[in-house]
């Protein structure tokens, strides 16, 4: 087969040879995250993974998959893809913890109008990184140039987890009554949801630019704060799955506060918040300021600052804030007189 270095593939946008350039020293970033329980090399059409059920009476596999959305768009700005890939991966790995599960495993895709070997090289590290810390593998994972659908420069990040929980330790909220208490565990700001609102805020009407102070006097810029890593509650909670008082937990994601914490609740109940109870970051009172949005807005799209609930029976709340030094004691649960009405979020004060 003769190659006379002519690439009708390189003139349609796409070049595997830049593309190989691009990718290399990436498998070994893959491989400092290896557990083991990863049967497969790289390079294989699929990843091989042998979990240990040991100690569990009904192994149960929990899945989750999502997206960094446009906070991408702030870093493509920044030219800084250093910290979404954690928070991908620790979007991902809380969505399972709230039901108790540990992660076994990661695998990713990045899409690209151009792959580059530097925005690679950030986003593949930050979710190695966040793997290890995790101690789940990221064990494979998709790239694909795509000229013509993305724009060069354009990157799209995609992961998905699976984690492992004895059926025994699942928390489903089932066990949320009357009187629980909610803890709220802080965020580190936006986290991965709301960015279209924050961008519009700063830049469109505040006329920001990421070397603006987030506010008068502060040394920490628009750009930091968007671009802070979306925080893994594994370490703080990982330990407490399986504690009697440990009712249900809720990643505060899209939908805030007002629309996380009905997952959890049983019908015939809601989550009366207590707004004083915490210090609402700067960025968001800021973002309140420039774009004019509604308190009850505000608690719907965004975290608010407390990033994960949980929610604790009354007689071991003590005992879990011990384990929980940064948590704050955010509202309670209550019946409703309607048994049959769904279940959702009052603030009080609304």
């Amino acid at each position: 087969m003769s190659d006379s270095g002519h690439s009708a593939y390189r003139e349609a946008g796409v070049d595997i040879d830049a593309q190989d350039e691009a990718l290399s020293g990436i498998g070994e970033l893959v491989r400092s995250t290896f557990t083991s329980g990863v049967l497969s090399e790289l390079g294989s059409f699929g990843g091989l993974f042998q979990p240990s059920f040991e100690g569990m009476e009904a192994p149960v596999l929990v899945s989750s998959a999502d997206g960094v959305g446009t906070k991408l768009a702030v870093a493509k700005a920044a030219g800084d893809y250093s910290t979404v890939g954690g928070c991908l991966v620790n979007h991902c790995v809380n969505d399972i913890l709230v039901q108790g599960a540990q992660p076994l495993f990661f695998m990713d895709y990045v899409g690209a109008g151009v792959l580059e070997a530097e925005p690679m090289h950030q986003l593949v590290s930050g979710v190695a990184e966040a793997c290890r810390a995790n101690g789940c593998a990221l064990l494979g994972g998709e790239t694909a140039e795509m000229p013509g659908f993305y724009q060069p420069g354009d990157y799209e990040l995609v992961g998905f987890v699976v984690g492992l929980v004895d059926r025994t330790a699942v928390l489903d909220g089932s066990r949320v009554c009357e009187g629980d208490v909610l803890l709220g565990l802080p965020s580190s700001g936006l986290h991965t949801n709301g960015y279209s609102l924050a961008r519009r805020a700063f830049f469109d009407l505040g006329g920001a630019s990421l070397e603006t102070p987030l506010i008068e006097g502060s040394d920490r810029t628009v750009g930091e704060e968007l671009l802070e890593q979306h925080v893994s509650y594994l370490p703080a909670l990982g330990p407490l799955i399986g504690d009697p008082g440990l009712h249900a937990l809720a990643h505060i994601t899209g939908g805030g506060l007002t629309d996380n914490l009905p997952r959890v609740l049983p019908q015939g109940h809601r989550a009366l918040i207590d707004e004083s109870a915490w210090q609402v970051p700067a960025v968001f009172q800021r973002i309140r300021e420039l774009a004019g949005v509604s308190d009850a807005e505000m608690f719907r799209v965004f975290n608010m600052g407390i990033g994960m609930v949980a929610i604790v029976a009354p007689d071991r709340v003590a005992h879990l804030e011990a384990q929980l030094p940064e948590s704050v004691r955010v509202g309670v649960v209550e019946a409703i007189a309607d048994t049959t009405a769904t279940a959702h979020v009052a603030y009080q004060g609304h």
